[in-house]
């Protein structure tokens, strides 16, 4: 028979990274810069702004720097006058597709 202590020790360990996957993917804009860039290709920066409504200039290269630091996504620089930056999704990020999805079947069963 599991004891109540044994239970929380497992339930724990289960919950264990949660808080570092929500730093990680965490907040409101990062879920949608990834959203984009995993289900619809590289985008460039004016492009990711023009389609995430109410995102300031400065948030939007907060959270772009923040996920290229955590490997999720890639900045790609050309040397073209005028300059031209692109991002991508990593593989590491485009191994939450599944994650996403369920999260969009989760929205529709119980509020959509």
């Amino acid at each position: 028979m599991t004891s109540r202590k044994e239970t929380t020790q497992s339930a724990e360990r289960t919950l264990c990274p949660m808080p570092q996957i929500a730093q990680l993917i965490g907040g409101k804009w990062k879920l949608i810069v990834l959203q984009i860039l995993i289900f619809h290709g590289t985008h460039r920066f004016n492009e990711l702004r023009r389609k995430i409504e109410g995102i300031t200039q400065a948030m939007l290269t907060n959270q772009l720097r923040a996920l290229e630091e955590d490997g999720l996504i890639s900045r790609k620089v050309y040397a073209e006058v005028p300059p031209r930056v692109e991002y991508s999704a990593t593989q590491k990020a485009m191994d939450l597709n599944e994650m996403f999805e369920a999260m969009h079947r989760w929205w529709v069963k119980y509020e959509g």
